[in-house]
């Protein structure tokens, strides 16, 4: 007798349907793991539960946090909607905060990829904090081809 098994990714029980561990990591975002990620066709949203290393002296959600998330989610959309094929660096980002979030909420970064060039790509993301917007940013990416690999 076999059994078919079915290998989940671990993943807690208090983080939405549909995320998996991020795929890529960064010394930068390294002690606000776990983050998780879900992509669509054209966009990686970002997703992690808040917890006391996201925020600032005042208990609030750091602003920091929501930079570099969100930077992070618009060009890993970019490179989502280009399948991958090229790197992309922040040219310019910018972020309007318009509401805060506090330790135990999920936090969830939306990205929109807004056009694509051989040179440029334009993002835009709304960032919420248990489904209500607390910020937006944009970003223009500069397209980086990717080296070969060293052999």
């Amino acid at each position: 007798m076999s059994t078919d098994t079915q290998v989940v990714p671990d993943t807690p029980q208090d983080v939405p349907q549909g995320f998996e561990p991020l795929f890529r990591k960064s010394p930068l975002t390294e002690p606000w793991e776990p983050l998780y990620q879900k992509k669509t066709e054209r966009a990686v949203i970002i997703g992690l539960r808040l917890a006391r290393p996201h925020t600032n002296g005042r208990g609030l959600i750091h602003g920091g946090l929501i930079a570099a998330l969100a930077d992070n989610a618009m060009g890993y959309g970019c490179g989502q909607a280009t399948g991958w094929t090229t790197s992309f660096v922040t040219i310019s980002l910018a972020v309007d905060f318009v509401g805060s979030a506090n330790v135990g909420q999920w936090l969830a970064i939306e990205t929109d990829v807004i056009k694509t060039g051989s040179t440029i790509c334009f993002a835009q993301s709304l960032i919420k904090a248990d489904g209500v917007t607390i910020a937006r940013a944009n970003g223009t990416f500069r397209v980086v081809p990717k080296k070969p690999p060293v052999s």
